[in-house]
């Protein structure tokens, strides 16, 4: 009777043994868990319960974009950036992808008239909304102030952030005009806000130029917004963008 008792007693080793097999038949599914493993947990090693669910996605929706006046019908992943649709669905590349997260600008459009970083925008976000990117602002009569005098001035040197330089900068007047303040406004009251240097510097620091284009890009947002003086934006005693 004593013997039956230690027979059918769970011992620690026993246990080690049996939990040792339950790790080796997750580790190789296509082993038989009869091999490796036997009582209460034999069936957790069974085939059926090593079946993994398959992945669900999302699937595509239907997603109505007005693009630079064009109405485009995509159908779209609801996780798809802003960015990638009008760069792999639309076929609008001008639009650049930098960063991807945020920081530097060069993906930046205009949104019912507002600046907006369009890798941090859901395609779906905009439905129905008016979106401009920088094939957008040229027309049949040529190219938009600002886009010439970024040429003039030399507002560029590989060029990849210009697009969103050039968007940035418009939205940008739109606020001024709206009286939308800054962080260097002084007078928060005012229905319209002049461009200085130091509302443009301090509203354009979300636009990174890596080439170091920028006193070309001051000198043409400053000529096509302010009156065609862009030496004022420069400091006096280098003619150069103050630091």
């Amino acid at each position: 009777m004593a013997e039956k008792k230690m027979r059918n007693r769970t011992t620690r080793r026993r246990l080690l043994q049996t939990a040792s097999g339950a790790g080796v038949a997750a580790l190789a599914p296509g082993m038989p868990a009869a091999a490796t493993a036997s009582g209460p947990l034999a069936a957790a090693t069974t085939p059926a319960a090593q079946a993994t669910p398959a992945a669900v996605g999302l699937g595509a929706v239907p997603v109505g974009l007005r693009v630079n006046g064009a109405d485009l019908a995509l159908s779209l992943d609801p996780r798809v950036s802003l960015l990638d649709a009008l760069r792999e669905h639309a076929g609008l590349t001008g639009t650049k992808k930098g960063c991807n997260q945020g920081a530097c600008g060069a993906c930046t459009v205009l949104v019912d008239g507002e600046r907006i970083l369009s890798c941090l925008t859901f395609a779906v976000q905009s439905e129905g909304r008016d979106v401009t990117t920088i094939e957008g602002l040229a027309d049949d009569a040529g190219l938009h102030p600002l886009q010439q005098a970024f040429i003039e001035h030399d507002g560029f040197q590989c060029g990849y952030c210009t697009p969103g330089q050039i968007c940035s900068a418009v939205g940008m007047v739109a606020e001024l005009e709206r009286g939308v303040p800054s962080h260097v406004t002084g007078d928060l009251s005012t229905d319209a806000v002049a461009l200085t240097h130091d509302e443009l510097r301090e509203r354009m620091s979300g636009n990174l130029c890596r080439c170091g284009a920028h006193n070309g890009i001051i000198g043409a947002i400053a000529e096509t917004f302010a009156g065609g003086q862009p030496a004022s934006f420069y400091s006096a005693e280098t003619s150069e963008v103050s630091n």
